[in-house]
């Protein structure tokens, strides 16, 4: 059965409730780098809950629920996360009770034997403030989906990065339990841990959450160019263009584009770009 454009926009989600606590806070950053070095000085305000900071990214797995729970009609055995905006309106709180809000934002129609595209923008408001704090936005490419006869839309385009070499190229050696940090975040898809499960959808071995490399990123992002004040993270998107293991060591190229980084991830020892076309936007 082919996808309802205006079904899908008007799909109503439930509000998810979710209380974290300090604990979460410093579970997801280490699952996302910082504390890799127990010594250094600027991972410690992150993992440690003396006058604990909160990793902007932090956002993205707040309130998470796997897209098969909405019932959309999808293909879902064919879909793949390829893009992941997020914009922080205000600091994270170090523990609170947030209230996250999903919707269909837009459903991009490829065609025939081409997929579809839908982009699925999620609030995050604190319960006890009313403060906005963060709207993630993941693009799921539904390649089973397309043809369904919605309005002729284009994609918006994505973040056009120099020709020129980078401004600073940053190796991490990603460890290979990573991925079992990560999943204790929120994401439970056992292609990230069952060799089986990721034996039948083609990979050697299970791999890596995107949303994972995403978080090194924008760490690194934040201890180097931000002076590890997460205050003024403002933003990070990107696609999602390969896949990456546990075990990897990938290459962060950095490009300075004004008043933003631009950045691409690549795989050390194998051709591939992992993730592509970044984007992160900081406060002066």
């Amino acid at each position: 059965m082919p996808l309802d454009y205006q079904r899908l926009l008007a799909h109503e989600f439930p509000v998810v409730e979710q209380t974290y606590t300090e604990r979460d806070c410093m579970l997801y950053a280490l699952s996302v780098g910082f504390g890799r070095d127990p010594l250094a000085a600027a991972d410690l305000p992150y993992v440690y809950e003396r006058d604990l900071r909160v990793a902007p990214t932090l956002a993205v797995a707040l309130g998470f629920r796997s897209i098969r729970e909405a019932q959309l009609g999808i293909d879902y055995a064919r879909v793949v996360h390829s893009e992941q905006r997020l914009t922080l309106h205000a600091p994270l709180p170090s523990a609170a009770t947030v209230l996250c809000r999903t919707r269909v934002a837009e459903a991009v129609d490829k065609g025939e034997g081409r997929g579809a595209i839908l982009y699925l923008e999620r609030t995050l408001h604190d319960k006890a403030t009313g403060t906005h704090l963060a709207t993630s936005t993941m693009a799921a490419f539904c390649r089973g989906d397309g043809g369904f006869g919605g309005p002729v839309t284009q994609a918006p385009a994505p973040h056009a990065l120099p020709e020129r070499a980078p401004d600073r190229v940053v190796s991490i050696a990603l460890p290979a339990n990573i991925a079992l940090y990560y999943r204790l975040s929120g994401d439970y898809n056992p292609l990230h841990i069952d060799p089986a499960v990721a034996a039948r959808a083609g990979f050697q071995r299970p791999i890596l959450h995107g949303l994972q490399v995403y978080g090194e990123v924008a760490r690194e992002a934040l201890l180097h160019d931000a002076g590890g004040d997460a205050a003024r993270f403002v933003g990070i998107d990107c696609r999602f263009t390969g896949s990456l293991y546990p075990g990897d060591t990938i290459d962060v190229s950095f490009w300075q584009q004004g008043d933003a980084l631009g950045f691409r991830v690549t795989p050390q020892g194998r051709d591939g770009v992992a993730l592509d076309n970044g984007r992160i936007a900081l406060k002066t």
